[in-house]
């Protein structure tokens, strides 16, 4: 049932995406918007429902595989869009893209991550699968398993590795690049998830554990935005 949530999301973004580019084709700011939002959306939407599945038998296989086949899924559907704040720095800095621009872009990827949120609660309610039972009284689920300079400095690291890699296969062939992204994702996700979540993304952070913002902001804020944030920064320099 999980998968065939995630499935239909994917294809009701898909279809979303097709008539904004039709709809607001002349309307290239509010076409961007929706394009970023909705694609956001489907990453933020399908990355909660994963969370739940996280914990299936075998562990961590399931989850590692899950984790891969949705990073191609995501990354094959969803051509033209960061979904992560950290990547629309880049063009920002570069000059690529106007700063209002970008602001645009990161609106809607924090929009979509509170959108997904609330979607993603609502059909938990119904208990359509047996990993929703009970999935609503977790409150903050503390990703952080770790000292928060540990993971500060994880969430840096991984956002550097993650971002380089980025840039050095921007060459290589779009259907053959989005399968070293995933081998790379997931093999982060292996590395750290146990110790934060291996996120590395500002507004998916902000979507998955926004109780843990609630509650202490300044923690998830210095490890959730600002670690990734720099560690994109960082990237400014080494290149």
């Amino acid at each position: 049932t999980s998968l065939l949530l995630m499935a239909g999301i994917v294809v009701a973004v898909g279809l979303c995406r097709r008539l904004t580019r039709r709809r607001l084709r002349s309307h290239p700011r509010l076409c961007t918007f929706f394009l970023e939002m909705f694609s956001t959306f489907q990453i933020c939407a399908c990355t909660n429902e994963l969370c739940l599945l996280g914990n299936a038998e075998p562990k961590p296989h399931t989850g590692l595989t899950l984790t891969y086949g949705f990073t191609v899924l995501h990354g094959l559907t969803l051509p033209g869009s960061t979904c992560n704040p950290c990547g629309t720095l880049q063009p920002m800095w570069g000059g690529g893209t106007s700063v209002k621009m970008g602001g645009l872009k990161i609106g809607a990827q924090f929009v979509a991550a509170v959108l997904a949120r609330v979607f993603m609660h609502f059909l938990w309610r119904l208990e359509m699968a047996e990993p929703h039972f009970g999935a609503l009284s977790q409150g903050c689920s503390n990703p952080m398993q770790t000292t928060e300079t540990q993971a500060f400095c994880i969430e840096l690291l991984f956002s550097v590795v993650f971002q380089l890699t980025i840039l050095r296969v921007e060459s290589i062939n779009p259907k053959y690049r989005v399968h070293l992204i995933a081998l790379l994702i997931t093999m982060l996700v292996y590395a750290g998830g146990n110790l934060t979540g291996a996120i590395f993304n500002p507004a998916l952070a902000f979507s998955l554990h926004p109780n843990c913002f609630y509650d202490k902001f300044w923690s998830y804020s210095l490890v959730y935005w600002i670690a990734p944030s720099l560690g994109k920064f960082l990237i400014f320099y080494v290149i």
